[in-house]
């Protein structure tokens, strides 16, 4: 019984660690612009799509092909800011709701469009493969994910806290007058922000492509999840959306476990709903914006 438990820990420590990542996007954006992005899964189903075209037409290791699909969402989260995040910016709420709902629409349908609606996973030569560590078996395509999650959040981390720029995002975070007074330029603060928070989506896509199927309406499940992480662990917060995405992984793997695999999704709901009535700004949420 106890090497069935550290297995489901295992599996689910792994698995949150791809929804930790997942999250950081999503909250990073919402930290600095207060902006909530509802296409966000649908941007991880695109990134899906890149890293198994990659592997489909180059013969590209899903994880190695980080190295393109990283910096292609990084471009892309420029273009997003620039065309729809900016305008918004001064905008009613509901019409950000409206204006990236409709975004998800759109890519969702348009993903249906391009590609079908065929299911397609990247299949790499050690997919079937584990690492024995007294009997708690790792696969390596989840084992390699977060790893690269890992690197990812701690390089994330160092940046917030060491560099000029990610001071700069912090102290916008906190207050974009003063912050604008101290002499920081805004506007490429938020640029960076959405070019950094689409380039966690890219390493998240790139990482679950060799995990789950990719198909046009898989954004939906990942955009849930995502959510939910970031409400858990506090908006904003990127230690909040890390340690969030390890217990929704936790709750996953012990809830298919031991009730039904149907019902996860109900679970990690309920446990969502009984912490926020307990703390309603999240885990690891409080009264000061901060993101870092």
């Amino acid at each position: 019984m106890l090497t069935q438990i550290l297995q489901i820990t295992a599996n689910g420590l792994l698995l949150g660690g791809i929804y930790a990542l997942n999250a950081m996007g999503l909250t990073l954006i919402f930290g600095v612009m207060e902006i909530i992005n509802f296409a966000h899964g649908e941007f991880v189903m695109l990134a899906m799509y890149a890293a198994f075209f990659l592997a489909v037409s180059l013969g590209l290791d899903p994880y190695l092909s980080i190295l393109i699909v990283a910096p292609l969402f990084f471009g892309l989260g420029l273009l997003f800011q620039r065309l729809m995040i900016q305008p918004l910016l001064e905008a009613q709420e509901i019409a950000q709701i409206f204006a990236t709902v409709g975004l998800s629409i759109v890519l969702a349908n348009a993903a249906l469009f391009c590609f079908g609606a065929d299911y397609h996973i990247v299949r790499p030569a050690y997919a079937l493969e584990s690492l024995d560590i007294f009997d708690v078996y790792l696969g390596y395509t989840r084992l390699f994910a977060f790893g690269a999650v890992c690197l990812v959040a701690l390089a994330l981390y160092l940046f917030m806290k060491k560099s000029y720029l990610g001071r700069a995002i912090r102290a916008t975070a906190q207050n974009r007058v003063a912050a604008a007074l101290m002499g920081v330029n805004v506007k490429r603060v938020y640029m960076v922000t959405t070019g950094l928070g689409l380039a966690c989506v890219g390493v998240t896509g790139a990482v679950l492509s060799p995990v789950f199927s990719v198909f046009p309406s898989v954004g939906a499940q990942f955009g849930l999840i995502a959510f939910v992480v970031v409400v858990l662990g506090g908006m904003g917060n990127l230690a909040g959306a890390f340690f969030g995405g390890l217990i929704i992984g936790l709750v996953e793997a012990f809830s298919g476990f031991f009730l039904d695999p149907a019902l996860k999704t109900v679970v990690y709901f309920v446990v969502f709903i009984l912490i926020l009535l307990v703390k309603p700004s999240g885990l690891f949420g409080s009264t000061t914006r901060e993101v870092g």
